[in-house]
């Protein structure tokens, strides 16, 4: 089983996650805890392609965009959990509940995420998610994903 030490950076996550730029949303893991818990980071950029059209003199990260942080910083604590599993499994968002937003993500904010692991059923996935900035709760959703692929 592979040993992480943590924090780590861009270059092992893209070893556990098949996510590249522009769509891959977390920059940093500072904590993990197999089958239990992930902390990671999402340093927002203004550089980033959707701030160009969302919105234009008012930027601010789609929401869909938090989510999809929260469920790749899942991905990661699901691989980190599995350790060598062959082949790796590749994750599917399969279902979002309880999604919140509670303000908006703006470019020079660092998005602080949270994923615990509620229950893992037949290789799927729950997980409690929240995302912060400056300990400010900004968002939160109980996210499934699935295994699928071939």
């Amino acid at each position: 089983m592979t040993s992480y030490s943590y924090p780590f950076g861009v270059d092992v996550i893209k070893e556990l996650l098949p996510h590249r730029h522009p769509f891959l949303m977390l920059d940093e893991v500072i904590a993990c805890t197999p089958h239990e818990s992930i902390r990671a980071m999402k340093y927002v950029n203004a550089d980033e392609p959707h701030f160009q059209g969302h919105f234009p003199g008012n930027p601010v990260m789609p929401g869909v965009l938090i989510i999809e942080a929260m469920a790749q910083a899942g991905g990661v604590l699901s691989h980190i959990s599995n350790g060598d599993l062959e082949p790796k499994p590749l994750y599917f968002l399969a279902r979002i509940e309880d999604a919140r937003f509670r303000r908006p993500v703006v470019p020079g904010e660092q998005l602080e995420i949270q994923v615990d692991a509620d229950n893992v059923k037949r290789g799927m996935w729950w997980y409690r998610c929240e995302a912060s900035v400056e300990g400010q709760l900004v968002a939160s959703a109980t996210i499934i994903c699935a295994p699928g692929g071939d």
